[in-house]
């Protein structure tokens, strides 16, 4: 399974977090200027507690009008009571019932995207249905042409494959030059967004920005710029984990062939399989807070003004907590990963993620009694440090 890109791959931000951990489940980075929080009862100590460990990393970043409008609305950046208020809006329109009844339509286009590809022994998952089957899905449930998802592609790889991000360099020069990078697609996605809002709120729907524009919390609504960074992270975040794990899945079961096969014998195994992927190549490896106090976490003091970092790649490889950690085990009895975060934070998104995954996982076990990574064709990976990802997933497939 030859690996073309140079930038680090998973293995190696492993190798650096077991390293940092031999130092202790809390440790300071000269380097990076921070702390590392690398233990999973640390980690949910940090996430638990938003008061004392704050999302809002705006002092970390110049201030820019894009990422300005665009934060009005990003409730994942924003503490309380703000947060909580601007969360209550969403849930309003992103309910339980709303995500179930979506299971029809996921398995209908990812049959759809499969039969397009039938015929074909050599499929890219990627490109034919890890990338295409959620962004349909939440484009349709926003209400936004799912003809524009070359679109969507490019912001999300503009903000996720900086190949420079490694363990040498500071937070802070990170963001700065993340936010430099990144300004250009923020400006089309702001201007992109608030087109389709408008349109909305003069031609409202069903769908789910129409539900935004009617939501009402305290006799408060949200404002067009507002809705810009709740549609826009609905829409990056929305498909972005389902591809990864997606993609994740596939390099699991082809690492751990037993373990697909297990799955193909017994489908009620799926699920587990699918928390079990989430643990062991956690989507997004880390979540930035800001101390706003001095406290202590573990056996070691963190100042106030602090940035910290928690670790949810190694939380999720804590022996402590979970055995054989470096294992990919589908049977584990218990599996508290926190690969889709916790406390207030928890991911919006979680639900639907593991919906998409399960449908489509489901069915591409039913069509394909062989699914095997292509041993001649470069996988790609995206740079762990900000996202566990395959960009490229050659598969040979052997119908059913």
């Amino acid at each position: 399974m030859p690996v073309t890109n140079e930038a680090p791959r998973l293995a190696d931000l492993l190798a650096w977090l077991e390293q940092q951990r031999d130092k202790g489940q809390v440790v300071h980075d000269d380097k990076q200027q921070c702390w590392h929080v690398l233990g999973h009862p640390e980690v949910r100590e940090v996430l638990a507690d938003p008061r004392t460990f704050s999302s809002d990393l705006s002092e970390l970043m110049p201030q820019q009008e894009d990422f300005d409008l665009f934060g009005k609305g990003n409730f994942v950046r924003m503490d309380p009571p703000r947060h909580g208020k601007l969360r209550g809006l969403v849930s309003q329109a992103f309910t339980p019932r709303v995500v179930a009844e979506l299971e029809p339509r996921i398995a209908e286009v990812t049959n759809e995207l499969l039969d397009a590809v039938a015929g074909t022994t050599r499929v890219e998952l990627i490109e034919a249905l890890a990338y295409p089957l959620p962004v349909i899905v939440i484009a349709e449930l926003l209400g936004i042409p799912a003809s524009d998802r070359p679109v969507f592609r490019r912001w999300a790889d503009a903000l996720f494959d900086r190949a420079d991000v490694g363990p040498e360099q500071s937070l802070r020069d990170a963001r700065s030059q993340a936010m430099a990078a990144a300004g250009p697609v923020m400006r089309d996605m702001n201007a992109y967004l608030l087109e389709h809002i408008r349109a909305r709120r003069q031609d409202q729907g069903a769908d789910l920005t129409s539900k935004l524009i009617q939501a009402e919390v305290d006799g408060e609504r949200l404002d067009d710029e507002e809705i810009i960074g709740f549609v826009g992270l609905l829409l990056i975040a929305g498909h972005i984990t389902t591809t990864a794990t997606l993609g994740s899945a596939v390099l699991s079961f082809h690492e751990y062939p037993d373990a697909a096969a297990a799955v193909r014998a017994d489908p009620r195994l799926l699920p587990g399989a699918i928390e079990e992927v989430l643990r062991y190549r956690t989507p997004f490896p880390r979540l930035p807070r800001r101390a706003t106090r001095d406290v202590r976490v573990g056996d070691v003091d963190i100042p106030a003004g602090a940035i910290v970092q928690p670790w949810l790649a190694a939380a999720n490889r804590d022996e402590r907590v979970f055995a054989r950690p470096n294992r990919f085990d589908i049977h584990r009895a218990r599996n508290p990963h926190l690969a889709f975060g916790q406390g207030i934070h928890f991911c919006i998104g979680a639900p639907l993620a593991r919906l998409e995954a399960r449908v489509a996982l489901g069915i591409m076990l039913q069509r394909y009694r062989g699914i095997s990574i292509a041993p001649d064709e470069p996988v790609e990976e995206r740079n762990p440090w900000l996202m566990v990802s395959v960009h490229r997933l050659p598969l040979d497939l052997r119908a059913g």
